[in-house]
């Protein structure tokens, strides 16, 4: 026996009406000229589903791949290649119903099957996916079994009951399970292209997806340019092409092309918003963002600087680090100082109470001093180390601030080192640092989306952090009626051990031109979907 969720009811309701893409209002006067130029910091990695694990992946993979629910402007779940879906009494099969238009650009219909082969690709360790302990997170049956290599891909929890019903288990119930879903580790892949081309599927020419937009052309580390596809289900109501992503690693640079009329949408360089915000109040904004900056160690066993293996090393480094001169001085465009990791508008998130939040600098630079003396590094036998950033302008004005500040508090004599964004994450992936910067944005809106990065098991916990209580907590929190105290303790035990160095929470700081219309403003993820813009005529 099944009941149907309100999610269900929710979303068949809004296929009651035509689900379009660009919401235009009615009236709207559309530019003849529809092309979006949008800038990406870093070079696009992959654009493979099951291996993505940046922004800018994301943002692209979006557009050409399209999964089971996509979400709206406020973030709320809307229909993708999913209609509705079920659940059983017990809230641990759901069973999803697909749209039988939906196509792949080769014309291939997409069925059920292609979830199920994509998320067996996912969690099997040939794949080497930073994201394969997403099927853990999810809680898939056996998805923990598959990624360690005990069991097969095939004994996964998921199954093609016929063309367009996927049924999927999960081992106990999990509230936010359907927002998980719009996470690109879980889009479909074409099976046969993927077999047929190997590794080059997702170079133009190749490449079959299922969204919105083709794949025209990508020039690594230059650009990326897609157009509208005809055989996506709703091409009528697709207004934006072609869509070009263009690589510019400094952001001054990108603000002159802006300027300019070359891009459409560009990030506010560092200390410049209230400038731009008072010349150009209608292109500057401001909203929250949820992702979070940090340093993080390296905690790994023989690998990165023993020092810092020290925790009173790591709070000493931590407490000199103001935070406010970082948010005021240098960045300037509302994010907030960070304390903790999760960031403060996660949904139903408690921040916890962090006590050296409430010291003044000044206490906390004097409690540096002591415990970075207590360590024995002094005067006569200085701490050094290395920091690790990737190419960005405001991440070197960081560093160079923290530099300085813990050169002038503390003595220590640390050393950054830029490397662009593709060699700052094999790095990281290989051990091969001591600090190094680092960020995470939320992949669903629920705190455990950050704090699961830091368990043992995670794909993406480079610095190695290992601590049995927070895992346990974790894990708890999976079952629990009101996981928010798990989550906060969590945080609690995560400052304790200074595992990483939280600095900010971020804000999404743009200069957006005036005639592009369809960008989430009220979604805290920045989710955005190409399919949903439009410029009307000016």
């Amino acid at each position: 026996m099944k009941q149907r969720l309100l999610l269900s009811t929710i979303l068949s309701a809004t296929l009651a009406i035509p689900a379009v893409a660009a919401n235009v209002p009615e009236g709207t006067a559309l530019a003849e000229n529809q092309a979006y130029n949008y800038w990406m910091l870093d070079a696009i990695k992959s654009l493979d589903p099951q291996i993505v694990s940046s922004v800018e992946d994301s943002d692209a993979v979006r557009s050409l791949v399209e999964g089971l629910y996509n979400e709206d402007g406020d973030g709320n779940l809307v229909p993708g290649v999913a209609l509705s879906h079920d659940i059983s009494e017990d809230l641990t099969t759901y069973t999803f119903h697909l749209r039988p238009e939906a196509k792949w650009s080769n014309g291939d219909p997409v069925t059920a099957g292609d979830f199920v082969y994509a998320w067996r690709r996912l969690a099997d360790p040939a794949t080497a996916s930073e994201y394969a302990w997403y099927m853990e997170l999810m809680q898939v049956v056996n998805g923990a079994e598959i990624t360690a290599g005990e069991k097969k891909p095939e004994e996964l929890g998921v199954t093609a009951i016929d063309d367009h019903t996927l049924e999927v288990k999960i081992l106990a119930p999990l509230p936010y399970f359907p927002k998980m879903l719009t996470h690109t580790s879980v889009f479909p892949v074409n099976q046969k292209v993927v077999e047929q081309f190997g590794a080059d599927w997702t170079k133009p020419g190749n490449f079959v997806g299922n969204g919105a937009y083709t794949l025209k052309d990508h020039i690594v580390g230059e650009k990326i340019v897609m157009e509208k596809s005809d055989s996506y289900w709703d091409a009528a109501h697709t207004v934006m092409s072609p869509v070009t992503g263009l690589t510019i690693n400094d952001e001054n640079a990108a603000l002159t092309r802006y300027e300019a009329g070359e891009l459409d949408r560009t990030t506010v360089p560092a200390g410049q918003y209230p400038r731009l915000k008072e010349e150009f109040p209608d292109e500057a904004t401001s909203t929250p963002y949820s992702c979070s900056y940090t340093y993080i160690f390296n905690l790994a066993e023989g690998k990165g600087n023993e020092a810092l293996k020290d925790v009173r090393v790591r709070e000493a480094l931590s407490y000199a680090l103001d935070r406010d001169i970082v948010v005021n001085n240098i960045l300037q465009g509302g994010q907030k100082p960070a304390y903790s990791w999760t960031h403060w508008a996660m949904n139903g998130f408690t921040m916890p109470d962090i006590d050296y939040s409430h010291w003044t600098q000044a206490e906390r630079d004097e409690k540096a001093k002591a415990l970075l003396a207590e360590a024995g590094f002094g005067p006569e036998n200085p701490l050094k180390i290395t920091l690790n950033y990737n190419t960005s302008e405001a991440h070197q004005k960081i560093a160079v601030a923290v530099q300085q500040m813990w050169k002038q508090k503390l003595g220590v004599e640390m050393t950054p080192q830029n490397f662009e964004w593709k060699v700052h994450t094999d790095k990281m992936n290989a051990g091969d640092f001591e600090m190094a910067r680092y960020a995470w944005c939320a992949d669903y809106n629920e705190a455990s989306t950050f704090l699961d990065l830091w368990a043992s098991y995670s794909g993406n916990n480079d610095a190695k952090y290992s601590n049995a209580e927070y895992d346990a907590l974790l894990k708890d929190a999976k079952t629990a009626a009101d996981p928010g105290p798990d989550y906060t303790k969590a945080e609690e035990i995560l400052a304790k051990d200074m595992a990483i160095i939280p600095i900010y929470h971020y804000a999404k700081v743009d200069m957006i031109k005036p005639d592009l219309k369809g960008l989430p403003q009220n979604n805290v993820q920045q989710t955005w979907y190409a399919k949903d813009l439009y410029r009307v005529a000016q």
